[in-house]
């Protein structure tokens, strides 16, 4: 087991100061974070395409809490035929995109924004106006979405360590394309 006496975890927002010393196999869990919610999401996809056609009508139909915020919103678009053929095929194609990309450790940070952003539509959908809601299964995966990629997942054991480096006219590509820096990592 190796440990780093470097290893330092620090975030100032507010006056508030966070600090705390990370264990030597914190970097090990954040892999398998990544993998875990990466499969997940990577075999939601797969599930969907394997039924294949997929249909999302009933879920924004049926699927949604009255109480829910966006109750009106999910059952106007399950209304509209054109738009359907559209989310039918982005559900789908964006869960096997980020589950890849989650795996693989590339554009890491992308891809857990796209399931973040998907497990908080899916969050809201499931609404019921109830306090104990606040706590549902799709929201805790939009979190740990979100701290894969806080945590920069993809620069460890994945590929965005490399990307990163990858060099366009003699530069690195994060030098020459600054915004890759928050799609990376």
């Amino acid at each position: 087991m190796s440990t780093n006496t470097f290893n330092r975890l620090e975030s100032r927002y507010g006056g508030i100061t966070l600090e705390g010393h990370p264990h030597a196999l914190s970097a090990w869990f954040v892999v398998a974070l990544r993998f875990v919610i990466g499969g997940m999401i990577l075999f939601a996809g797969l599930g969907k395409v394997s039924e294949w056609p997929f249909d999302a009508s009933g879920y924004l139909v049926h699927g949604v809490d009255a109480a829910s915020p966006v109750s009106g919103l999910y059952a106007t678009m399950a209304a509209n035929a054109a738009l359907m053929d559209v989310i039918n095929v982005v559900i789908p194609a964006t869960q096997l995109l980020i589950g890849i990309a989650l795996i693989a450790g590339a554009f890491v940070r992308l891809a857990a924004l796209g399931g973040a952003l998907q497990m908080t539509a899916f969050y809201l959908g499931g609404w019921e106006g109830d306090v104990l809601a606040l706590f549902d299964s799709t929201l805790i995966y939009a979190v740990v979405f979100l701290a894969v990629a806080a945590f920069g997942a993809g620069r460890i054991l994945g590929l965005d360590r490399y990307i990163e480096q990858m060099e366009i006219r003699g530069e690195a590509l994060v030098e020459r394309y600054p915004v890759m820096r928050y799609l990376l990592g």
